[in-house]
C-alpha cells in the first residue's frame, strides 16, 4: 500500500482503478481492506481511494486524543493532498459519523457528487439507567484509587474494571485511541443531518446492533435528499453478510 505524509502522520492507503473517485473511509478498528469486496467491485469503473485513518492499520496513531472534527480536518488534508475536487463518499460505521461532520462545513474543501452511509454511526445511543450506574461507578473508583494509599494497595483496580467494562473495540485500543474512541461517540451528529445536500443512499443491516437500524431511519428521516436500504438477517457489516444486494443497490446509485 502506498503511504503519504499527513500532519506529521504517515498514513498508508489503497487507490486503485480509474474514473470518477469514490472516497471511502472505514469504521472503528476495521482497516480499509476490510472493504476489499467494495473496493475490487467498484474499482472496475472508478477510482476508489481508501485511506487508514490515523489510529487504523499501519497508519500513526494521533499524539493526542482526536474528535470528529479532528477525523474531517484529516480528511480535508487527506484529500487536499491527493488532489482530489470532486469525490463521491462512501463510509461504513465511524467512517459516516466522519462524513456526517464534513458535510456540515462551508465551504466545503471539494465537491460531494453523492453519498453512502453503510450502517453508519452518528446517533447518540439511547442508554440505560444501568448504563449510567456502571460508568459512574467507574467514574468513581477512578477517583478514589488515584488516592496515593489506594493507589499503592490496589494499582490494577482502574485497568481490570476497564477490561471488564469497555467493549472489544475499546478494551483493545492504545489509552490514546480509547480516549478518542470516548470523545467522538459520546458526540450526537443528528442536529448535523440537515446539512447534508446531496443524495445519499443508506444501506443498513436489519440486526445491526451495534448501529441499530433506528439510526439509519432517523438519517433518511432528517437527511433532505436519503433514501434507505435495508438489507434482510444482515448485521453491522451488512454490506459483506449480503454482498449481492448490496452491489446491486450500490450499481444502481452509483451509475
Amino acid at each position: 500500500m502506498p503511504t503519504i505524509e499527513i500532519d506529521s502522520l504517515t498514513i498508508d492507503y489503497i487507490d486503485q482503478g480509474e474514473g470518477d473517485t469514490i472516497l471511502l473511509l472505514h469504521g472503528w478498528n476495521a482497516p480499509a481492506s476490510t472493504y476489499r469486496l467494495i473496493i475490487d467491485h467498484l474499482s472496475t469503473r472508478f477510482r476508489v481511494i481508501a485511506p487508514n485513518a490515523p489510529g487504523c492499520g499501519d497508519s500513526d496513531e494521533p499524539p493526542e486524543p482526536w474528535t470528529v472534527d479532528r477525523f474531517a480536518d484529516f480528511t480535508t488534508a487527506f484529500a487536499k493532498a491527493l488532489g482530489l475536487s470532486k469525490v463521491t463518499l462512501m463510509g461504513h460505521s465511524f467512517g459516516g459519523r466522519t462524513i456526517i461532520k464534513l458535510m456540515s462545513r462551508q465551504p466545503r474543501p471539494f465537491e460531494v457528487d453523492k453519498i453512502v452511509l453503510l450502517d453508519a454511526a452518528g446517533i447518540k445511543p439511547k442508554r440505560s439507567l444501568g448504563y449510567y450506574a456502571k460508568v459512574y461507578s467507574f467514574k468513581a473508583l477512578k477517583a478514589v484509587c488515584s488516592v496515593p494509599p489506594f493507589k499503592q494497595l490496589f494499582p490494577n483496580a482502574v485497568e481490570n474494571a476497564r477490561k471488564k467494562r469497555g467493549s472489544a473495540d475499546y478494551r483493545q485500543a492504545s489509552d490514546v485511541m480509547r480516549r478518542t474512541m470516548s470523545l467522538c461517540i459520546n458526540e450526537d451528529l443528528t442536529p448535523f443531518l440537515k446539512l447534508v445536500d446531496v443524495p445519499t443512499l443508506l444501506i443498513w443491516g436489519e440486526c445491526d446492533t451495534a448501529t441499530p437500524l433506528r439510526d439509519g431511519q432517523i438519517m433518511e428521516k432528517h437527511i433532505p435528499d436519503a433514501g434507505l436500504v435495508v438489507l434482510k438477517g444482515a448485521g453491522h457489516f451488512a454490506f459483506a453478510e449480503a454482498w449481492g444486494q448490496c452491489s446491486r443497490v450500490l450499481d444502481v446509485f452509483l451509475k
